[in-house]
């Protein structure tokens, strides 16, 4: 097992999983996730000579809570990774590792603060550069103003799915995972009206080898003493994510990158806008490599943990 530590990184303090010696790589998890969610690929970094080091985002898990929406934003948890990474190894420039919130996390802390990091890798959502307009707008347009359910839709009202997620976050939890997996049987699931509840059409998760019960007995434990606002409030923050980042209009992630997504994953190919991620990716980070695992779905080194660390750990070695 990793080694726990709280680690000040300025503003508050992260609860970080920490294993190895040798330069730091910072893993960011997603939601609704935790250190834990990096458990298969902490030992093998570290093995392969490096401080292995997957975090709670703030809001998440052993890390601090501030209450406030803003809190959440963009420039304020990018904030977090810079204070990690000048605590833990202040001298060299780090790399980062990122999945679903964690990816886009880790695209514009790369982006924002190259002095600070020589590397970045995304899982499951791509980097598509310096947002034209908020995201609000973008499924406004295509999903609520045409009557049609949009999960970061639902999220955006106060307290509403928080109260659904936290009066059985385990089966909240699971049925989640499980309805964008790839062992879930296709099937239009999200496919619903506007007003329509999370989990309203979600099927019941069948055993999966990749989430035992063991690791529903972990989340389940995260999310009953965490609660689930300060997660939420991430998808709360868009409009304040895009007027920061117009600051880097123009800007391109220069260091080496890394993205590996699934065939059976949404967010891979941006619910549909993209269909060669990859191809649209070397617009924005021209030293791009990419991965595309089939049957693969968003919990992608969950899913595929051995296939995951090999492409990782090769990327590693050669950088």
């Amino acid at each position: 097992m990793p080694e726990m530590r709280m680690i000040d990184v300025g503003e508050l303090s992260l609860r970080c999983a920490l294993e190895g010696e040798g330069p730091l790589v910072i893993m960011v998890h997603g939601f609704p996730e935790s250190w834990y969610s990096w458990r298969h690929q902490i030992g093998p970094i570290a093995e392969a000579g490096f401080t292995a080091c997957a975090i709670d985002v703030r809001g998440y898990g052993g890390s601090d809570k501030p209450h406030p929406i803003e809190a959440y934003a963009l420039e304020r948890i990018v904030g977090d990774l810079v204070g990690l990474k000048m605590a833990l190894q202040p001298s060299q420039p780090a790399i980062l590792i990122g999945h679903d919130w964690g990816a886009p996390i880790v695209w514009n802390t790369a982006l924002t603060h190259p002095e600070h990091f020589r590397a970045v890798a995304g899982l499951s959502v791509p980097f598509a550069g310096v947002p034209q307009r908020p995201f609000t707008e973008v499924f406004h347009e295509h999903f609520t103003s045409q009557g049609k359910y949009f999960y970061q839709e639902y999220f955006q009202a106060e307290g509403v799915a928080e109260a659904e997620a936290e009066k059985d976050p385990r089966d909240w939890v699971h049925r989640m995972m499980y309805s964008i997996s790839g062992d879930v049987p296709p099937g239009s699931y999200w496919d619903k009206p506007y007003g329509a509840t999370f989990l309203e059409g979600l099927p019941d998760p069948e055993p999966v080898p990749w989430l035992t019960d063991d690791d529903l007995d972990f989340y389940e434990a995260e999310f009953k003493s965490s609660g689930f606002r300060g997660p939420l409030n991430r998808y709360r923050n868009h409009e304040r994510d895009f007027e920061w980042l117009q600051g880097w209009k123009g800007k391109r992630i220069e260091q080496p990158a890394l993205f590996i997504g699934g065939t059976r994953d949404p967010a891979t190919f941006l619910f549909g806008a993209v269909t060669d991620p990859v191809g649209m990716m070397k617009f924005f980070a021209p030293k791009i490599e990419g991965h595309i695992l089939d049957n693969v779905g968003h919990w992608t080194q969950q899913e595929r943990p051995e296939e995951v660390n090999r492409i990782l750990l090769e990327w590693l070695a050669r950088l």
